[in-house]
């Protein structure tokens, strides 16, 4: 089951509604619903440049909506942030917006990000003192609240810049509730979708339960409040084998009863994979659809199995897992399992650039290479674990992840016409292994236009880069 934050649209109620509104938009039009979609508009940002109501027309719509299809020369009529319809030759709907020589897609979904760690963006792996762990430790016991906002902060920027509209912050630094406070104040600024992933903090024992009054805390003032209406409160948890029952299970059993998803890191090394966490997540009754596992690299097709059958869902992180030195991500293991799965950048210090067109280049590289065979995965599968597949693992499938009617409009649009773009021949090739942050025009969450024309809307980018940087200088002063 995904979780649920209001009331939304089935699929038989989106198409239910097409034909009799088809008429009144245009031709080809797939249309939504006449009861709002799931989700909050606006928010503390309120709607933010840009009209309130817009049809983007003429781009090529690459939907990742089977019902919807592909529309050259299609448009996206858009209202009050959600998705109103999509189809060719849609009249009305406000203001016109130009979207010829784009493509226009759904926006990026990060499955799991370290998003604080960016304020070490590069630093990792020069010496023994700045492996990625103990770059971690060392710098995270001393870390300020600003410095985990600073962090945060430019890699909500950066996400927006490349395309991510909805991110996973999985935040495992938070050594106060002033640290909470100041990460998911970066958040609140910068507004993208998503889940706040409540992680321990560095250094912190092994044999100590995560503050669970802090996290229903921040349950509280957060989210229940409504300070963070594009957002949902997850755990980030320890998995047994890297913890005791007395540690895993009240986590577990809290963030339950605080109506939580559950995020573990389990089976990343071969180390672990000997300990079979998964097998044990299973064996505990941990394994369900709001459950994700990070990384996985060694698991057995028991677990895997696992994995599939209780709904479950697997981030991977294709580059930094090989430069941390992990091993090649088991992209063939799991689709061949048919598990859910998803992509993520992971951490800054590790890999340094937050382009998921990247890591959707290396996905399909490394399918295609363990599988010695060029045809073993079409580059559309590997986007949609980067936009559909990524929504559903987040309990966000009837939110985001594709542009269907009834959904909020969470778009991003692609220059087809650049240098490293063009000639475009075949679309989801392109996206997936020619495009990149640079070629990314224009950025849309819930509505609201974040970058345009190749520029960040509302955002200050050199006070972000500045304050990063001087937060970083004091840290490493300290």
């Amino acid at each position: 089951m995904e979780k649920k934050q209001n009331a939304g649209p089935t699929r038989r109620s989106v198409l239910g509604g097409a034909a009799a509104a088809a008429g009144a938009l245009g031709a080809s039009a797939v249309a939504a619903p006449a009861l709002a979609g799931r989700g909050n508009p606006g928010g503390d940002h309120g709607h933010g440049p840009g009209p309130r109501e817009y049809v983007l027309t003429g781009g090529y719509v690459l939907s990742m909506d089977p019902a919807v299809g592909d529309l050259d020369g299609g448009d996206v009529h858009v209202k009050d942030g959600r998705i109103m319809a999509v189809g060719r030759g849609i009249r009305g709907g406000g203001a016109r917006i130009d979207a010829r020589g784009t493509v226009v897609m759904p926006g990026l979904v990060d499955t799991h990000w370290h998003l604080w760690t960016t304020l070490f963006r590069s630093m990792s792996s020069s010496s023994p003192a700045t492996a990625y762990f103990a770059l971690n430790v060392a710098n995270g016991v001393r870390a300020l609240p600003s410095d985990l906002y600073q962090g945060a902060r430019l890699a909500l920027v950066d996400a927006l810049n490349t395309g991510v509209t909805t991110v996973n912050d999985w935040s495992h630094n938070l050594r106060t509730p002033e640290h909470a406070d100041a990460n998911l104040q970066a958040h609140r600024e910068i507004g993208l979708r998503g889940r706040f992933s409540y992680g321990t903090p560095q250094g912190y024992p092994g044999t100590s339960v995560i503050d669970l009054d802090d996290i229903a805390r921040v349950k509280r003032e957060w989210f229940n409040s409504g300070r963070l209406p594009l957002m949902h409160l997850g755990l980030a948890g320890r998995p047994p084998g890297l913890v005791g029952e007395a540690v895993f299970r009240p986590e577990y059993d809290a963030a339950r009863a605080l109506g939580l998803p559950v995020s573990y890191h389990a089976n990343s090394t071969r180390a672990q994979g000997a300990l079979e966490m998964v097998r044990q997540l299973g064996e505990q009754d941990m394994l369900g659809p709001d459950t994700q596992l990070i990384h996985a690299l060694y698991t057995t097709p028991a677990e895997r199995a696992a994995i599939r059958d209780t709904g479950a869902s697997v981030s991977i992180s294709p580059m930094s897992e090989l430069l941390i030195g992990y091993g090649i991500s088991p992209v063939k293991d799991m689709v061949d399992s048919n598990v859910l799965l998803t992509l993520s950048v992971d951490t800054m210090s590790l890999v340094g650039s937050a382009d998921m067109w990247a890591v959707m280049r290396l996905t399909t590289g490394l399918h295609r290479g363990v599988s010695e065979q060029e045809l073993s995965i079409g580059t559309r599968r590997v986007l949609q674990m980067a936009t559909l597949d990524a929504a559903r693992s987040l309990g966000l499938g009837d939110v985001t992840g594709s542009l269907t009617p009834g959904k909020r409009a969470d778009v991003v649009m692609v220059r087809r016409h650049d240098v490293a773009t063009a000639p475009v021949i075949d679309v989801a090739n392109t996206l997936a292994l020619a495009a990149g942050a640079e070629n990314v025009d224009t950025v849309i969450v819930d509505g609201r236009f974040r970058k345009r024309g190749g520029r960040l809307l509302d955002i200050d980018t050199e006070r972000v880069v500045r304050g990063t940087e001087q937060a970083i200088a004091a840290l490493l002063a300290r």
